[in-house]
C-alpha cells in the first residue's frame, strides 16, 4: 500500500510541476489569455500578469522534488536524503499542505487574499488537493 500511494503522490505532483513548467513557458490553459489564467491559478487581488518564468519554474522543480521525497520514503528511489532528514523533509511537506489546504477554508486569510476564480477553484480543487497530498505524506510516515 505504501508503495502505491508513494507513486500516487508522485504521479499527482508531476502533473502539477509539469503544469508550473508549461505556463513558465507562456502554456494558457486553463485560461484563454494571461490575464484569465492569472486570474484561475493566482487569484491575488490586482494581480494581472504571471509570476515571472525563472519563479515558476522554481515552483515547479520544488513540486517535483516534493514527489521524489515521497518516492524515496518508500524505497522506490535511493535516499535523496539522510534518514533523519528524509523523514524532516516528508514531515515539513505534509504539514505546508495541510496548512496550505486549511487556509483556503479560513475565511479571514481566503478573504483578504483571493479573488474569483481563483477562490472558487482553490476551495473546490486546489485546497482538497493539498489536504489529501498532505494526508499522504503522513500517511507515509505511518506504514
Amino acid at each position: 500500500m505504501a508503495t502505491a500511494l508513494a507513486l500516487l503522490i508522485f504521479i499527482t505532483l508531476t502533473i502539477v510541476a509539469a503544469l508550473h513548467a508549461y505556463w513558465a513557458f507562456g502554456g494558457l490553459w486553463p485560461g484563454h489569455d494571461e490575464l484569465s489564467l492569472t486570474r484561475m491559478v493566482v487569484g491575488s487581488r490586482g494581480i494581472t500578469k504571471m509570476p515571472s518564468r525563472g519563479l515558476t519554474l522554481i515552483v515547479a522543480l520544488l513540486i517535483l522534488v516534493a514527489g521524489l521525497i515521497a518516492l524515496a520514503q518508500v524505497a522506490i528511489l535511493p535516499a535523496l536524503l539522510p534518514p533523519l532528514f528524509q523523514q524532516a523533509a516528508v514531515v515539513g511537506l505534509a504539514i505546508i499542505l495541510l496548512v496550505r489546504g486549511i487556509a483556503s477554508f479560513t475565511p479571514p486569510l481566503w478573504r483578504m487574499q483571493a479573488e474569483e476564480p481563483f477562490a472558487t477553484l482553490d476551495r473546490n480543487i486546489y485546497a482538497p488537493l493539498c489536504l489529501a497530498l498532505g494526508a499522504g505524506f503522513i500517511t507515509l510516515l505511518l506504514l
